[in-house]
């Protein structure tokens, strides 16, 4: 496996943020890298970028704050950023490329639309664009 200096694993609130950064932790002892959790606040078009949003922000950095104790916990460097864009893939893409990062880790739940599994429009895009290698880790399925 490459050498990876940056893991970018996004936060999202979900039950498998934990595994998520678990999984990123091993890759990153592996690698020698440091992890840089990120958590995206969506800002809708109908306010401004800035938009001061304290209840995702608050939300935000509880648990980034969740993410920083698990990684530091496991011996491995971590510095979080918690932003704000129009669209959460693309902000994804963006920092991974401004940090430099050779990995994204990710982690997705199990959605079905329509009687079909849905991969979503974020981790599509981040599939689609990122300039690096992206580890995806799916919830199981629930019955």
């Amino acid at each position: 496996m490459a050498s990876a200096s940056r893991i970018v694993v996004p936060i999202s609130g979900q039950s498998s943020d934990a595994f998520t950064v678990e999984l990123a932790c091993l890759l990153a002892k592996q690698d020698r890298s440091s992890i840089e959790p990120i958590y995206v606040i969506e800002v809708s078009r109908d306010l401004p970028i800035d938009a001061e949003l304290q209840e995702e922000i608050d939300r935000g950095e509880d648990l980034l704050a969740d993410a920083e104790k698990q990684i530091r916990a496991a011996g491995i460097p971590c510095e979080t950023s918690l932003l704000q864009a129009r669209d959460v893939g693309a902000a994804i893409v963006d920092e991974a490329m401004q940090a430099g990062a050779d990995t994204i880790v990710m982690g997705l739940t199990y959605k079905k639309r329509f009687g079909e599994y849905e991969i979503g429009p974020c981790a599509s895009y981040v599939l689609k664009n990122a300039p690096c290698r992206v580890v995806v880790m799916r919830q199981p399925q629930t019955l």
